[in-house]
C-alpha cells in the first residue's frame, strides 16, 4: 500500500497555473466585452489624457479647448487603468473651472465609435502617446519658416 502511494505522488501534475480560484474569484472578465457606449451630458465633456501626474492625477485635454487639471476617481482607480494618450469622459465642477473628474475611460474602438458619430472633433488623436502628441505640436511650430532662393 505504501508502494503504490509513493508511486501516485511521484506521477502527480505539477503547479504551473497562476493561483487557484481564489484569483479567479477577484477578476472581472467581462469588463472589456461589449459595454454600451456612454454619451457626454451636461456638465460632462471628452477629453484626452496629455500626462499622468501621479496621486490619482493627470493633465486632461478637453475638447471644449482648454486643458485642465483632471482627478481619477476612487471607483476607477486601481481598475481601470488611465495612461496618457486615453480618451475619457470629465465631469466639470461647477466651482472650479480648472479641475474635472475623470468619470470613464474609452476603449480604443469606443473612441473611434465616438469619432465616427461625430462626437469627438475629427483631428482627435487616438490611440497616441504623450510623447508622439508633444512632438506633433512641435512640428507644427516649424511650419510657418519660409526660406528664401539665392
Amino acid at each position: 500500500l505504501s508502494n503504490a502511494s509513493a508511486d501516485q505522488r511521484a506521477t502527480m501534475p505539477k503547479n504551473k497555473g497562476k493561483g487557484g480560484k481564489n484569483r479567479r474569484r477577484g477578476k472581472n472578465d467581462n469588463e472589456e466585452g461589449k459595454r454600451e457606449l456612454i454619451f457626454k451630458e451636461d456638465g460632462q465633456e471628452y477629453a484626452q489624457v496629455t500626462r499622468m501626474l501621479g496621486n490619482g492625477r493627470c493633465e486632461c485635454f478637453c475638447y471644449d479647448g482648454m486643458t485642465r487639471l483632471g482627478h481619477i476617481r476612487g471607483k476607477m482607480r486601481k481598475k481601470v487603468w488611465v495612461t496618457a494618450g486615453d480618451i475619457v469622459l470629465v465631469g466639470k465642477r461647477d466651482f472650479q473651472d480648472d479641475k474635472v473628474d475623470v468619470i470613464h475611460k474609452y476603449s480604443g474602438d469606443e473612441a473611434r465609435k465616438l469619432k465616427q458619430y461625430g462626437e469627438l472633433p475629427e483631428n482627435a488623436r487616438i490611440n497616441e502617446t504623450a510623447i508622439e502628441m508633444a512632438m506633433a505640436e512641435e512640428g507644427d511650430s516649424d511650419d510657418d519658416i519660409v526660406f528664401d532662393d539665392l
